[in-house]
């Protein structure tokens, strides 16, 4: 490895990703005990349910709290996940979500440092080599207005003009601010670093423009109707970076390899399942004040994953708020469940590892 990242984009992409961008990414949930701290036996468990089926992971990303951790949380997160994904060959994007530009920086800088420390070497190429980091993830500042598409610009040239490997993330319900296909086209062509592309607007509306180099990577982030949107049936998305694969990965999986395979009536008919409930979920924890529904309603379906016919008597998970899922939220995602045919006999959490009690 060069002591400098590539600067031609498919050059840079083939040396993250000698074998190829995983299809299927998740920003992994974070659990915690009575005290507030990372429960590590349980994220384990979660980690290994996910690791067979997804190959790429923000850290932390949006539903693992990204937005509520402190800056120590963060690297806190990200050091666990390297721990876990660098013997299992998982790739790892660092997720630098705060609400302004020199916090993200700040942060962008203690994550480097991580790295490198971790790494034993001050070369930042060969360090995010060693640790399987594959790339530094932003998104626009958090306004109370949107800003314009110029201002946009010049909050994200700062840090994407330092080099890093560098992935932008659309999520206007967290940060008031929607780039434009025409800004992303714009940023695309001034910064080579910049290689993927996360969108989970909801309205899709950069990846059906058409103004993005082919040799930039689409991930959809949205949820829903999962098998149209691949690129294996047409679509505009090179992968998917979801939430849902906390709770679904193998489905999820099974959705891109029928795809993959030309089974595009199997792959819809298991999309058509999938989104029902994930609908439900996410209608379930409309309202709660504490988290963001991305990670209140994976965290209500992955605790159905985790404890299967047991999870309506395993206390529900804690929040990074300090709180727990109401029962009542947790047993509606779980009838949704079942009533799918989605709920498993035997978790993969034993009834006596129910680590995560609320406060």
């Amino acid at each position: 490895m060069m002591d400098a990242f590539p600067q031609d984009r498919s050059a840079l992409l083939r040396s993250l990703f000698p074998e190829g961008v995983p299809l299927l990414w998740s920003p992994s949930l974070f659990f915690y005990d009575r005290q507030g701290n990372t429960d590590r036996a349980r994220q384990a468990a979660h980690l290994d349910f996910m690791a067979p089926h997804v190959k790429g992971l923000l850290i932390p990303g949006s539903t693992g709290d990204a937005w509520e951790m402190s800056d120590d949380e963060a690297l806190a997160a990200l050091d666990l996940a390297i721990d876990f994904a660098v013997p299992r060959g998982i790739d790892l994007l660092g997720g630098v979500l705060r609400p302004d530009m020199r916090s993200m920086g700040d942060l962008l800088d203690r994550m480097v440092r991580l790295v490198c420390d971790r790494a034993g070497t001050e070369s930042v190429p060969r360090a995010f080599a060693a640790c399987r980091l594959r790339g530094i993830t932003i998104a626009p500042p958090t306004t109370p207005e949107p800003l314009s598409q110029a201002a946009l610009a010049d909050a994200l040239s700062p840090l994407l003009g330092r080099g890093l490997p560098m992935a932008l993330y659309q999520l206007p319900q967290v940060t008031g601010n929607r780039m434009s296909p025409e800004l992303l086209a714009s940023l695309a062509a001034r910064f080579p670093n910049f290689i993927l592309f996360k969108d989970s607007g909801g309205t899709d509306e950069v990846a059906l423009s058409g103004l993005l180099p082919p040799g930039l990577v689409m991930l959809r982030g949205a949820e829903g109707s999962y098998a149209r949107w691949h690129a294996a049936s047409g679509g505009p998305y090179q992968g998917f970076l979801l939430s849902t694969a906390n709770a679904f990965p193998g489905q999820l999986s099974a959705i891109l390899g029928a795809l993959g395979a030309g089974q595009g009536r199997e792959a819809e008919a298991e999309s058509e399942r999938l989104s029902a409930v994930v609908a439900e979920a996410f209608a379930a924890v409309g309202g709660l004040g504490h988290g963001n529904a991305f990670t209140n309603a994976n965290k209500a379906l992955a605790h159905g994953m985790a404890f299967g016919a047991q999870a309506g008597t395993a206390p529900p998970p804690r929040l990074h708020a300090g709180t727990a899922l109401p029962r009542a939220v947790v047993d509606q995602v779980l009838d949704s469940l079942r009533r799918n045919g989605l709920l498993p006999e035997h978790g993969y959490c034993a009834r006596e590892e129910a680590l995560s009690p609320g406060p």
